[in-house]
């Protein structure tokens, strides 16, 4: 006897898509002082396009609006930070308003996306082959009685082996090669020659967790928005203590432009909306924003002549 064919999927309600959304990227795991979550959108409206990217801009907001988008997901948050108008003579209430004339919601999914399975971090160490990898900082997990331990994969960054060990040299250029192009490229602190096979990564800014990154023992860190001075001072410290014990100074750090470290994950975040839909038998189409929304538009290399260089 032949099988009847499949119900055709329907289409979702916004309602349905958030808390489909809020399923794989659950807000309770978001930092307290993040902003997650629906935005702006009638819970009740149809969503039959969502699109995917980093950052709540301008450019974004255009791309969606022409693309006919009912759904704008980002990973950072519009209103972090309260505010107490959203006028449209502001830039954020601006495009506020022009979202929701154009009949498209707006959805984010932060820290919380940082720390998932198949999040932003998984992303990243995904795009560099990564291997045996666990939380850098891991989530409690729940445990059952009697039972024996559980695995925690969910939690910030990740710490994972290369295939085969490599200099940091070769590495720099494979996080270059693989990472979105941007005017700032990637930064390197350490001996180019170095060899390394253990790696931390956190997408966006991670030097908060550089404690973490040393307690790891990876030979080298990759994030983003690395400042003077915590970078200095982990130098100082590695090379300290491998001058004493006779190792490597590691961690080298490996600095990427904050939107390439976390544009890898959209593709996921895309791929794991339609399934999740899917498994109830809604269908929605979903497109990853290839507008690059990295703030900076030129690197002038310095100088090379002496009159440029700092004098003794």
């Amino acid at each position: 006897m032949a099988s009847e064919p499949p119900a055709p999927a329907t289409t979702p309600t916004l309602a349905e898509v958030v808390r489909t959304l809020d399923g794989l990227y659950p807000p309770s795991t978001a930092e307290d002082w993040d902003a997650v979550g629906l935005v702006a959108g009638d819970p009740g409206a149809r969503v039959r396009k969502v699109l995917l990217a980093v950052d709540p801009v301008e450019d974004v907001a255009d791309e969606a609006l022409d693309w006919g988008a009912d759904l704008l997901v980002t990973h950072h948050p519009l209103f972090l930070r309260p505010v107490h108008s959203v006028a449209a003579t502001t830039f954020k209430g601006s495009l506020v308003h022009r979202l929701i004339r154009g009949g498209c919601a707006l959805y984010v999914a932060h820290t919380n996306a940082d720390a998932a399975e198949r999040g932003v971090a998984d992303a990243l160490a995904d795009a560099l082959d990564l291997l045996h990898r666990v939380p850098l900082v891991p989530h409690a997990a729940p445990q059952r009685a009697g039972g024996p331990p559980r695995a925690v994969t969910t939690g910030t960054g990740r710490v994972g082996r290369l295939a085969a060990p490599t200099t940091l040299r070769a590495f720099a250029e494979q996080v270059a090669a693989v990472l979105p192009a941007t005017a700032q490229g990637v930064r390197v602190a350490g001996d180019l020659d170095a060899r390394v096979e253990s790696v931390a990564v956190v997408g966006g800014s991670g030097d908060s967790l550089f404690d973490a990154v040393r307690g790891s023992g990876a030979d080298v860190y990759v994030t983003s928005d690395l400042r003077h001075h915590p970078v200095s001072e982990l130098r100082e410290r590695a090379v300290l203590e491998a001058a004493t014990t006779g190792g490597p100074a590691t961690p080298y750090l490996v600095d990427v432009p904050h939107f390439a470290s976390e544009w890898p994950w959209l593709r996921y975040a895309a791929e794991d909306l339609v399934r999740a839909l899917a498994e109830r038998g809604e269908h929605v189409e979903t497109r990853v924003s290839t507008t690059p929304t990295d703030p900076w538009t030129a690197r002038i290399p310095s100088a090379p002549s002496a009159a440029a260089r700092p004098t003794p």
